[in-house]
């Protein structure tokens, strides 16, 4: 007759047991990952480039507070920050993008509202008629 088999010791925590002998443990909470990685052999994620963030917070700043004016501004960003993205291989693509976007349809906005109040001011001097009044109080109209 066999006897069961003892069984496993009871361990408190979670029950965590030691990797078998050569492979790499992680670092316990709070301390570094050496070399720059995670401490499961993940690779760090890619850092987002700061002038895509820029790009997009003041293509719709532009929009929101001045009707697009410096909306070019914010577009320039974007192209640069797509540069730099594909260069050092960082993330925020997808944010560059929507600056570019968002940055040249807000001046564009404003291209249209300043052409808008050119011909309104054009259209209401044409339309008003050329009417005056003298020294002597006459009303008259050419």
């Amino acid at each position: 007759m066999t006897t069961p088999p003892d069984p496993p010791p009871y361990e408190p925590y979670g029950g965590q047991q030691q990797p078998p002998y050569g492979q790499q443990q992680p670092p316990p909470y709070g301390q570094p990952s050496p070399y720059g990685q995670s401490p499961y052999g993940y690779p760090a994620p890619r850092p987002t480039n700061g002038l895509a963030i820029a790009s997009l917070v003041v293509s719709v700043l532009s929009i929101v507070v001045c009707a697009g004016a410096p909306g070019f501004i914010g577009a320039i960003l974007g192209h640069v920050a797509r540069g730099q993205i594909r260069r050092e291989q960082q993330e925020g693509g997808g944010l560059a993008i929507a600056g570019v976007i968002v940055g040249w349809l807000g001046f564009a906005l404003f291209v249209g509202l300043v052409v808008l109040f050119i011909a309104l001011g054009v259209f209401v001097e044409n339309s008003v008629d050329s009417c005056s009044t003298d020294s002597s109080g006459t009303f008259s109209c050419e």
